[in-house]
């Protein structure tokens, strides 16, 4: 129990020190970037926009301030719970990141859950068949789309499926008219079909060729040779022995996999037109939304080291010689 406990600690230790130097990377990163944070918060108005309007802009968001102390400012108020106010939605940056992750959280959920699948599954069929035409075929599919962008992966299906043949919706997270919160569990699933085979195209590939490269392995080790030896059929000696190899190279691949679909979220909701999270990072990055930027960045490093620590405490149950924090005598 006491290795549990030193693993929780030292995992809480590294997560403090991995947010203090995401948040002061990322602030100072954006605080010094070249877009005129004035001119982003006001748009296209800006032409219209006058000296004293501009002085009371900056003094609104505490612009005219060095930059080290608008830095310690803000750490101030996020140790007492509050990460500031979005400049670019006018509301506390905590509201806007729960509102929006909300309906990220079904588009990156759908698309983990289906790459694993899909990975694993064709995975075990190519290593089952190695050198076959199924084989060849399905690592060809994963070295073209590991290399593929994923906003051209979703323009592509956005033009065949929506554009073309009209089975799927253009854009957006509901029916035209329809509150998110007013939306069915079939509307929303429609709405996220597309967005979400988009993300899990391309997340499927490195599975997939880990997994088979893992089964391969297993299906020529010793152990294997003297099961045939005994009778034992190619689906029993995957059932048996290979699932539970490949299992955990795979969960280590799909959690550390979330922060690429963090990242590929951004693209996708773009080009999908899907009001999530990955919207609000790219509206804030456009506009210097330094409170609401830092807030997402620190969010998504939480999300990310949550998905991490989870892998690593889930290797006990696939494998129980794995101790967490020492090992065996």
């Amino acid at each position: 129990m006491h290795f549990l406990i030193r693993f929780i600690l030292q995992k809480f230790l590294y997560l403090l020190l991995l947010l203090l130097t995401v948040a002061v990377l990322t602030f100072v990163l954006v605080s010094l970037s070249p877009v005129d944070t004035v001119n982003a918060y006001v748009g296209s108005d800006v032409i219209r926009l006058g000296s004293e309007q501009r002085e009371l802009i900056i003094q609104r968001w505490g612009l005219d301030k060095p930059l080290i102390m608008r830095f310690f400012l803000w750490l101030g108020q996020l140790l007492q719970g509050n990460l500031g106010t979005s400049m670019t939605y006018n509301q506390p940056v905590s509201d806007v990141i729960a509102e929006r992750f909300q309906a990220s959280l079904w588009l990156m959920a759908l698309a983990w859950l289906g790459s694993g699948i899909l990975g694993v599954a064709l995975g075990v069929l190519a290593g089952a068949k190695e050198t076959s035409l199924l084989d060849q075929a399905i690592r060809l599919y994963a070295y073209t789309l590991s290399s593929a962008p994923t906003f051209w992966i979703a323009l592509l299906l956005l033009i065949t499926f929506s554009a073309t043949l009209k089975v799927t919706p253009m854009c957006c997270a509901t029916p035209p008219g329809v509150l998110l919160k007013d939306v069915t569990f079939w509307q929303r699933l429609y709405h996220l079909l597309l967005p979400a085979l988009a993300l899990s195209v391309i997340g499927v590939a490195n599975i997939a060729l880990q997994t088979r490269e893992k089964l391969i392995q297993v299906l020529n080790s010793n152990y294997v040779l003297f099961a045939y030896a005994q009778g034992e059929t190619t689906t029993g000696v995957i059932l048996h022995h290979g699932l539970r190899n490949i299992a955990l190279p795979a969960l280590t691949l799909q959690f550390a996999s979330l922060s690429e679909l963090f990242g590929g979220t951004v693209l996708v909701e773009k080009v999908f037109g899907y009001p999530g999270l990955g919207s609000a990072t790219l509206q804030a990055g456009l506009r210097n939304d330094v409170p609401l930027l830092v807030g997402i960045v620190l969010f998504s490093a939480i999300f990310v080291f949550i998905g991490n620590t989870l892998a690593d405490l889930s290797y006990q149950v696939i494998d129980p010689r794995i101790r967490i924090g020492g090992t065996r005598a």
